[in-house]
């Protein structure tokens, strides 16, 4: 049974999710709450408690403390527990925020419940997951590599990885699977997996996604 906390400042969208959400025969809604400080009120209760959540689906724009806050303070504290942000088009520099202070999923309010569902079971695996178009959306779309090389005004994390790595660090801020990636760079999908995962530990981040945010700030004309 996967635990699901609600957080949203409208009770009517809080209500038809809770619903919604029930009618799952492995998801169990454990509470609710109307702003980001009572989210981490009520994660701090329900922590080692049988109502623990799994998963919160996390809205942006709410009062007293915004989403972006609460998911900074409860991925620091209680990292095993997953958030899923839900909000609208206008909040990207929101999600942004959100996903590097380790938010796993981001999805559209008027996202179909079956897709919803899909995101929840994903992020409770420790997937992450965004709602078609919402990658692109987030991080730009692509446009050709640049060298990144010779590009001095890099970190030192980002120079420190080799030229192909550098080359697939690139590919994923556009938005492509690894399989993808290694049509582009011609190289099998398990050489790809390899670098991803030399990248992420280099990097010291925990997925593709953050991998993502990160390197986007440093080539934000290659993606756009």
């Amino acid at each position: 049974m996967i635990r699901v906390l609600l957080v949203d400042d409208q009770t009517i969208i809080r209500q038809g999710l809770a619903n919604l959400l029930e009618n799952q025969p492995d998801l169990q809604v454990v509470g609710d709450a109307a702003n980001g400080q009572q989210a981490i009120d009520h994660v701090s209760t329900l922590y080692g408690t049988p109502k623990q959540p799994d998963v919160i689906l996390m809205d942006i724009r709410m009062p007293v403390v915004d989403g972006v806050a609460a998911t900074k303070q409860i991925c620091a504290e209680f990292p095993e527990i997953q958030i899923l942000v839900l909000t609208t088009f206008d909040d990207t520099e929101y999600v942004r925020q959100a996903m590097r202070w380790g938010a796993k999923g981001y999805l559209l309010k008027q996202t179909p419940i079956q897709e919803l569902v899909r995101a929840i079971r994903a992020v409770d695996q420790g997937y992450t997951h965004m709602g078609p178009g919402l990658f692109e959306k987030t991080l730009g779309s692509s446009q050709p590599l640049a060298d990144p090389s010779v590009d001095a005004a890099l970190p030192a994390k980002l120079r420190s990885l080799s030229p192909r790595e550098q080359e697939v660090l690139q590919l994923i801020i556009t938005g492509l699977n690894n399989r993808e990636i290694g049509e582009k760079l011609f190289i099998s999908e398990r050489t790809v997996r390899n670098h991803v995962t030399s990248i992420l530990s280099q990097l010291q981040l925990r997925d593709r996604t953050q991998a993502a945010l990160y390197a986007s700030q440093f080539w934000p004309q290659n993606i756009r």
